[in-house]
């Protein structure tokens, strides 16, 4: 990368689109799929209209979606869908299992485990498996010992994220940034070459979530601590004599202002079943088939002059209503998960499942419960449906994988084809990590092979595949292409070195690291990932010095992703797991950088000799 000093107006304008994609990426009313399709649109409509010569050679803008191809994007798509082989087979339950046991025998030695076993398989797999598997398991735990889950769920989830940035398939971030170095010169890194200090820098942090985190943190009841209301399906009879009789249903719903909702009618006693009609004439006899809360069944009653009935018959004082096979889960929406950007109201998830949804909650936000709206709002990656349904329906949703479900049982299940999910992604990893294949390569293979061995289907692949995933490593690669080329990343590390000028190569390299923490926790991981790599090549340089600690600075940097809840996804669905606020994350996750950040600018010092 040539020294330069001073800027041109493409690369003044790469720039300020830089800073604008920053904080396009931070609006969480902006979605971010939207953001990187416009910074890919600008970029190329931009170039195409203002030509730029580099180094007497054209940038043609179709480059700009080179990133769609890019070997990194590839590898971590593959990874996304090997990982979902896993999820679906129920590969790591023997984990899971082993883990549920030691908890109700030895909680302290067991989160210290638990720890240690996240870091460990996120080194080598996405986290969000990991943390989709281990949810169910703490929530379950601390329902059965009474105990608060928030003890325990935000250090498993930082637990997984520091074991993520210790090799290059650790995370998309780790990837782009190994990948980006090597386009610009850089020779690739093994899978372990930075492996030793992540470990020594971890060490500390577990110590940290280990000894520390439980006590400080403050106890948080998850966000349906209190289950009510339940809903419970009974008839509503209308009897000879009553003021509902022979009056259209449409007149009895307007009575109950409009809350009651009735699923269907049947005709006088006997088998016929009617599906309601507004304008269908109500009999005496006539069984009007309902969900709702008791109290509400009770006033639709009062209201209609009616008679309360379940299956075990009428309901008064002495039999209230009760089904003791109903059972509470919550759901929480996780990412790919197929109720993501839907209306319950336009999906028939309930229905198929023979669910009911009592309450929806979204951290930060008012939780809504049933009839006041919550079926006409488009749920989010974080958001938590309370469900309710016999338990073999809660059984056979836990079994179908799509989506993450908590609930009072450690019912983890375990399909024939497990052992060769678990086979196959050992494959991946111990062919790249020897060098006989690229990851890009080795995890395509992997992922042709559980198609082949019905671990995954095309649809479970297409769940796994994730847009916002895809746009946002194109559009940061096509930007950190565009800084490149046009002289901004060197003009900016000109003005880094300038900023810091005087000051020793360690406090350098280590301020380098600070500006992406904190970049990580604003914006995404992976635009500040590959911005900052360009920018840790310029700097290094322009120093003389050897390129590799830098950029591991920006890998390490982009990887602490603790301080917010929307630093990363898993955070998300700890914070909604675990009723933590935005201030406990500022809490917890400040101290958990500031420790990360200290011991890996020491050990890089100490390692480069620098």
């Amino acid at each position: 990368m040539p020294l330069v000093t001073s800027v041109n107006s493409h690369s003044i304008a790469v720039m300020l689109l830089t800073l604008l994609a920053l904080f396009l990426f931070s609006r969480e009313k902006i979605p971010l799929e939207t953001s990187s399709l416009f910074i890919i649109v600008a970029l190329t409509v931009g170039f195409t209209i203002f030509p730029y010569q580099y180094q007497n050679t054209a940038i043609h803008a179709i480059d700009f979606f080179s990133g769609f191809g890019h070997e990194a994007l590839i590898a971590v798509c593959a990874l996304m869908v090997a990982g979902q082989g896993l999820v679906r087979t129920g590969a790591l339950e023997p984990v899971g299992r082993l883990l549920s046991r030691l908890w109700s025998v030895y909680p302290k030695l067991s989160l210290l485990l638990t720890l240690i076993l996240g870091a460990t398989l996120s080194a080598f797999v996405n986290n969000v498996p990991i943390v989709i598997l281990l949810l169910p398991i703490l929530t379950t735990v601390s329902i059965r010992t009474n105990t608060s889950a928030s003890k325990v769920l935000m250090p498993m989830g930082f637990a997984t994220l520091i074991g993520g940035m210790s090799t290059t398939i650790g995370t998309s971030t780790n990837l782009l940034v190994v990948s980006v170095a090597v386009d610009m010169g850089l020779k690739s890194f093994a899978m372990f070459d930075f492996f030793l200090p992540v470990a020594v820098a971890g060490a500390f942090a577990i110590a940290y979530l280990w000894l520390v985190v439980p006590y400080f943190i403050k106890e948080r009841k998850p966000p349906f601590s209190d289950t009510s209301p339940r809903i419970f399906t009974a008839k509503l009879m209308i009897p000879a004599d009553s003021v509902s009789e022979n009056q259209a249903l449409e007149q009895l719903v307007a009575k109950t202002d409009g809350m009651m909702r009735v699923l269907r009618i049947h005709r006088n006693s006997s088998d016929i079943y009617l599906l309601p009609n507004s304008k269908t004439i109500i009999k005496a006899d006539d069984m009007l088939v309902v969900e709702d809360t008791p109290e509400n069944l009770k006033s639709f009653e009062t209201i209609l002059g009616a008679v309360l009935y379940t299956s075990l018959g009428a309901v008064d004082e002495a039999h209230p209503l009760m089904e003791k096979e109903q059972q509470i889960a919550e759901v929480i929406i996780s990412q790919g998960s197929r109720l993501n950007n839907t209306m319950l109201s336009q999906t028939r998830f309930l229905e198929r499942h023979n669910l009911v949804a009592l309450a929806l909650h979204r951290p930060g936000k008012k939780t809504e419960t049933l009839f006041k709206g919550m079926a006409d709002i488009y749920l989010k990656v974080g958001d938590v449906l309370l469900i309710q349904g016999k338990s073999e329906h809660i059984v056979e949703l836990k079994k179908n994988r799509e989506l993450l479900v908590l609930d009072a049982t450690s019912d983890l299940t375990h399909s024939k084809q497990a052992p060769w999910a678990f086979f196959i992604m050992f494959t991946i990893i111990a062919i790249s990590a020897l060098g006989i294949l690229p990851i890009a390569i080795s995890a395509t293979l992997g992922v042709f092979l559980m198609f082949v061995t019905s671990c995954i289907n095309w649809k479970d692949a297409s769940n796994a595949l994730n847009t916002q995933v895809i746009l946002i490593v194109v559009a940061s690669l096509a930007l950190g292409q565009a800084l490149l080329k046009t002289g901004a990343a060197s003009y900016l590390a000109h003005l880094f070195i300038l900023a810091t000028e005087g000051s020793s190569t360690t406090f350098m390299l280590s301020g380098l690291m600070l500006l992406m923490a904190i970049m990580t926790n604003i914006v995404s991981n992976n635009a500040a990932a590959v911005i900052g790599t360009p920018i840790a090549i310029g700097i290094a340089q322009q120093l003389n010095l050897p390129a590799e600690p830098f950029v591991l600075a920006v890998l390490f940097g982009a990887n602490m992703s603790y301080a917010t809840p929307m630093a990363y996804k898993t955070n998300l669905l700890v914070m909604t797991a675990g009723g933590y606020t935005f201030n406990d994350f500022l809490k917890i996750g400040i101290p958990l950088i500031i420790i990360m950040w200290v011991v890996l600018s020491w050990t890089l010092t100490i390692l480069y000799d620098l």
